[in-house]
């Protein structure tokens, strides 16, 4: 059945007008965002079909080539998806956003939602003034499954345009296991060289696993 033959009152968008977002299921709001389907199934059917095969959880994970290989999926409905998921997930950190760090848990609880599932590297550099509040924080770098080459110019290049008093280190690791690996510490060492030359203080560098974090600066005190 083609979605122009459904009762106009059940189709999705008119549906999430009369009864607002939350009243819909996960496959009509999903029919929203994608908007047509294929010839051989309406937009609700390719909805289901998808949620029913990953799930809303498994589905936020996959990247824009998986997303590719669905079976009706192509580069902009997979760009929707993604853009859709990437906002959901700066939203609640947001919410939870801290204003001032105080400790390595703070930075594991900021940033373990954002990348702590993901499936390669992503190196982060938070920036922070005077008083440790977070003035902003940027991804600088995506690795391979278990490493990622991050270069001084990288981390500092933004910390210098935000006026930033010091920067932490964050990064992932995909396997679930925090403790550095030899490539961790030497970019480490290289980093806080960097740092004192820069006159921008790195006061930390963790590396965020399953639900546990490793950080340098606990390590040493």
């Amino acid at each position: 059945m083609k979605i122009k033959e459904i009762f106009i009152g059940e189709r999705p968008r008119e549906r999430m007008l009369k009864y607002g977002g939350e009243n819909l299921s996960a496959s009509e709001l999903l029919a929203i965002i994608l908007r047509v389907g294929n010839k051989n199934e309406n937009v609700i059917e390719m909805s289901q079909r998808i949620i029913s095969t990953f799930s809303l959880s498994n589905l936020s994970e996959l990247s824009i080539q998986e997303l590719c290989s669905i079976k009706g999926i192509g580069v902009s409905k997979a760009l929707s998806i993604k853009a859709i998921f990437e906002i959901n997930k700066r939203v609640n950190m947001e919410k939870k956003k801290i204003i001032k760090i105080t400790n390595a848990k703070d930075v594991f609880d900021l940033m373990n939602p954002l990348i702590s599932t993901k499936k390669q590297e992503h190196f982060y550099v938070l920036h922070l003034n005077s008083k440790n509040e977070i003035i902003s924080y940027n991804l600088i770098a995506i690795g391979t499954l278990n490493s990622v080459l991050i270069h001084p110019r990288e981390v500092f290049k933004i910390a210098i345009k935000e006026s930033a008093q010091g920067i932490i280190l964050v990064h992932n690791h995909p396997s679930g296991d925090p403790n550095p690996s030899l490539a961790d510490k030497e970019i480490t060492s290289k980093i806080e060289k960097a740092s004192e030359l820069i006159g921008i203080a790195l006061l930390d560098h963790i590396i965020i696993g399953k639900e546990k974090w490793f950080s340098f600066d606990d390590e040493i005190s």
